[in-house]
């Protein structure tokens, strides 16, 4: 069956399985390797998307269930102020290891600091539960959270994408 969705953007037309994940329609059918097949649980979050701007485990998501929502994956979110802020930071702090997780990790703080401006460490902690990182980055990852939330908008065009 044919599937229209909005990926970072651009209109995508999918002829697939209407449970076919939106993980795989993604990665397979529209060669977006950046998110990443952790579980296929939902429970791990390297799979991470934003879909209306709220950050789901693409793995458990059917296409059928997308119906032409606005998708944006870590390939996109630098397009946005706050994802490349966290992009940003994340090199600064240095925070990749293996880098497995941290599509999910960027694409879930995008969600805190689109919601939360200043997050606490109780802020951060709750936003980022259930991304799981093997390599232990947790302070890292926290650092360049905060190190976003700090930094200030430096061209017109990220204050126009906030």
């Amino acid at each position: 069956m044919q599937y229209t969705v909005h990926v970072n953007g651009k209109i995508h037309t999918v002829d697939v399985d209407g449970g076919m994940p939106l993980l795989w329609v993604l990665r397979d059918v529209l060669d977006l390797k950046g998110t990443k097949y952790g579980c296929g649980s939902g429970l791990c979050g390297a799979c991470t998307v934003h879909i209306g701007g709220a950050p789901v485990p693409s793995c458990i998501v059917p296409i059928s269930s997308v119906d032409k929502a606005e998708v944006t994956t870590i390939e996109g979110i630098g397009d946005f102020a706050i994802g490349a802020r966290l992009q940003r930071a994340w090199r600064d702090v240095d925070v990749t290891q293996c880098g497995y997780c941290q599509a999910g990790q960027i694409m879930s703080a995008a969600a805190l600091l689109t919601k939360t401006k200043t997050p606490s460490d109780d802020d951060i902690d709750s936003a980022m539960d259930g991304i799981i990182c093997r390599c232990g980055t947790y302070n890292r990852i926290r650092e360049a959270i905060k190190r976003a939330a700090k930094t200030d908008f430096g061209s017109a065009s990220e204050k126009n994408a906030a």
